[in-house]
């Protein structure tokens, strides 16, 4: 850190020994660290030209980290980033480390640096003399022009490859990037190229094929998933074994149908009740219990001519306090709730059974 605009402090942590104010010490640079360091401030500065000439001038930085593993940039956008030009910013950082641009610094006044063009952090406090890291070039003008004391390149060839690896919302109106440089961006895509391999041998297929065996599959699964609901309001509505394949019950005088039916989504359990209410002969009460993860979804629907006397909303609550839940409503004809306790879901259509029949 650099202090009173000439002072610089080096942060250390003491392993042997003692210092003291006065002594002489000796720097040694880690070479490797500070290399790598390099490469993502000189990739940070290029991305946020690539962000302002992509996605507009109203890019400006907000936040940013250079570490020797890593880089990120938060960045205000207002919405979120189109996939195709977030793959164009990535390409137009590469296209400038492929050219091998020069990285040059200058000395000058902060007015003199901003009469010329370069970018300066809003907030940041600047001495009567600023550095000036310019890079790259574009159509014969700087590619990029930032006020920076801190260590880059020499050439951009040296940063070796760029590659985005997240993008996302950090708050209202800020986003965030993060990448990867040089020898880490490497070692990202070679994982990511082995992954895909192996996918495309599990999926018997070649590896520019998997995008489409993967669409196919979801829609398999998708299809697959459709039959088996439809099985299951078929289960519910009498197409296998059990009551409701037996018909209708006479309680107390009422037509009356009722189902447990493991895995029937509760979505369409009143499309299956309307079902099951076709089914009881013009007059008379349907009921289905779906359990899903040992939760209980029960409906119950009433043919017009019983709403008068036998409301679903006071059936339905009969129900779900069989199943240990709370609440629940709906219509005379037609209401839902439901309960945590699955395991009771013959229990809730026997305690239905016995409200009907007084």
């Amino acid at each position: 850190h650099k202090y009173l605009g000439r002072l610089w402090s080096h942060r250390t942590k003491v392993t042997e020994g003692q210092i003291a104010v006065g002594d002489a010490l000796h720097l040694t640079i880690d070479r490797a660290r500070r290399d790598r360091i390099r490469a993502n401030h000189s990739a940070t500065h290029l991305l946020h030209e690539a962000l302002r000439q992509r996605l507009g001038l109203h890019v400006a930085q907000k936040g940013s980290l250079v570490a020797p593993e890593r880089l990120r940039f938060d960045f205000s956008q207002p919405s979120a980033i189109d996939p195709a030009a977030l793959a164009q910013v990535e390409a137009d950082v590469n296209h400038h480390i492929r050219a091998n641009g020069t990285v040059s610094t200058r000395l000058m006044t902060p007015d003199e640096a901003i009469a010329e063009g370069a970018m300066a952090l809003f907030g940041e406090k600047y001495g009567e003399e600023v550095r000036v890291v310019s890079m790259g070039t574009e159509d014969d003008k700087t590619y990029s022009l930032e006020l920076c004391g801190g260590t880059h390149v020499r050439a951009l060839g040296d940063i070796g490859l760029f590659t985005l690896v997240g993008e996302g919302a950090v708050s209202s109106g800020i986003r965030r990037v993060e990448a990867l440089t040089g020898e880490a961006a490497r070692a990202y895509l070679t994982s990511r190229d082995d992954k895909l391999k192996e996918a495309a041998t599990a999926l018997k297929s070649s590896p520019d094929e998997v995008p489409a065996r993967v669409l196919a599959l979801v829609e398999d699964r998708r299809r697959l998933e459709r039959e088996l609901a439809e099985a299951k309001k078929a289960l519910a509505l009498g197409g296998g074994a059990g009551a409701a394949a037996a018909g209708p019950e006479q309680i107390g005088g009422v037509n009356f149908l009722g189902q447990v039916v493991d895995g029937l989504d509760p979505k369409g359990l009143r499309g299956a009740v309307d079902d099951m209410k076709q089914r009881l002969g013009g007059s008379g009460v349907a009921m289905i219990v779906a359990v899903n993860d040992g939760r209980a979804s029960v409906a119950v629907g009433v043919t017009p001519d019983l709403v008068a006397t036998k409301s679903a909303v006071d059936l339905l609550k009969i129900a779900v306090a069989t199943l240990g839940g709370q609440g629940g409503g709906g219509r005379p004809d037609m209401a839902q709730g439901g309960g945590p306790d699955g395991a009771k879901g013959a229990d809730a259509v026997a305690a239905v059974k016995a409200a009907l029949a007084g």
